[in-house]
């Protein structure tokens, strides 16, 4: 039985391993394989998780960890060494930074939040792809805006998650 509304109900803590689960969960989900009009909407999942853990968790989860998880990153990707590395600390900072203030808003306005931050690691994404190749694709930042519009089913997601469990045992 609960007896807090819905937007006061306590969260288990989220244990190192879930949080390494949830990570490499989305680590997969960022290999799959994506062609066409999806490549270019294609949402960094390890972006949003990361964003989340840096914004509920920031003593757990933070530039440090961001950076390992960056590391493995380019080397599964076979990318430039060091790329998801920058953007995905750039993205903890922020996450960091706007973890009280993430708080205080409902879902719908953390998007709001989200999104800059988001747009600033694909931003870095860019300047780095520009540096390399010497043209940008705009195209690329399409992905920002479908990982913005998913930070509410991933946020709910990991929410329910952590959520405690009724005991079978109680009547």
């Amino acid at each position: 039985m609960n007896d807090f509304p819905k937007d006061q109900e306590f969260l288990l803590p989220a244990s190192n391993v879930f949080i390494a689960l949830s990570l490499l969960a989305a680590l997969l989900l960022n290999w799959l394989p994506w062609h066409g009009i999806l490549l270019a909407l294609h949402p960094d999942f390890v972006a949003l998780v990361l964003l989340y853990w840096c914004t509920h968790k920031p003593y757990r989860v933070g530039i440090g960890m961001a950076w390992m998880i960056g590391i493995f990153a380019d080397v599964a990707d076979a990318s430039l060494f060091g790329q998801h590395a920058l953007a995905y600390t750039v993205l903890a900072f922020g996450g960091v930074v706007l973890n009280r203030r993430m708080q205080m808003f409902d879902l719908r306005q953390q998007t709001l939040q989200v999104f800059p931050v988001l747009l600033l690691a694909y931003v870095v994404y860019t300047l780095i792809h520009w540096q390399l190749h010497g043209y940008v694709a705009w195209t690329y930042f399409l992905g920002s805006v479908t990982s913005a519009l998913l930070w509410i089913p991933l946020t709910l997601l990991l929410q329910n998650m952590r959520l405690p469990r009724p005991d079978p045992d109680d009547l």
